[in-house]
């Protein structure tokens, strides 16, 4: 009878490794050694032995025990790689090693670039609405938004939105509305469109006159965007 390994197990063993991690982790200093080290902390993990020993690891490896403790000592000098307390079921204090530090410098620069891009279809939107370029007081004011009070880009949106459902497009009153929410304690989008549906739900909207009537079909659906 011939000997077999059934798929569904060369499946079930495998190591998960996010591919960003083999893209950038020169630039973030590590060399191959080093990412080998890693991923046999994630096979570890992953066999439910969250803080194996410099010899279990080396014991995979081409490298002393000796050489392995000194990765994983640069590793967390490098704030690659962090040991973490934590309470079994008995209650006692067991350490387990976490590569949350890798994982968080691994795609900060994702995620700075994509609130860099968020931001950047602020300023294009503004401009579009009020159908002519901003002046330099109108962009300090929407960087001040951003950058002083800390407000998501999708909340200023929101509020641009609303100014335009109230057929009252300026700046100051956008600043009204995102500082009338701050004081209610509505930081999220979410929040935002239950107050307005909760204010528009009070009364009727007076429709605008010929002369002023403005194509806002794209924002008077934005109460029921996700």
């Amino acid at each position: 009878m011939t000997n077999f390994i059934s798929f569904q197990d060369i499946l079930l063993n495998q190591v998960q490794l996010p591919a960003r991690l083999l893209e950038r982790y020169v630039s973030l200093g590590l060399n191959e050694t080093e990412v080998m080290v890693i991923l046999q902390l994630v096979r570890f993990m992953q066999a439910n032995n969250e803080f194996p020993t410099p010899e279990d690891i080396a014991g995979h490896m081409k490298i002393s025990e000796k050489e392995c403790a000194n990765i994983l000592r640069k590793l967390i000098q490098n704030n690659h790689l962090s040991i973490e307390q934590l309470k079994n079921d008995r209650n006692q204090i067991t350490e387990a090693y976490s590569l949350n530090p890798l994982w968080e410098q691994l795609f900060a620069e994702q995620q700075q670039k994509t609130a860099h891009e968020h931001e950047g279809t602020i300023f294009v939107l503004f401009e579009q609405e009020f159908g002519r370029p901003l002046s330099p007081f109108e962009i300090e004011m929407i960087n001040t938004w951003l950058d002083e009070d800390e407000l998501a880009p999708a909340l200023i949106k929101a509020a641009l939105r609303e100014s335009v459902l109230m057929g009252k497009l300026n700046f100051k009153y956008i600043d009204r509305i995102l500082r009338e929410w701050k004081k209610k304690g509505i930081h999220s989008v979410e929040q935002a469109r239950d107050a307005s549906k909760a204010f528009h739900g009070a009364g009727t909207i007076k429709k605008e006159s010929a002369e002023e009537k403005r194509d806002t079909s794209i924002y008077y659906n934005w109460l029921e965007e996700e």
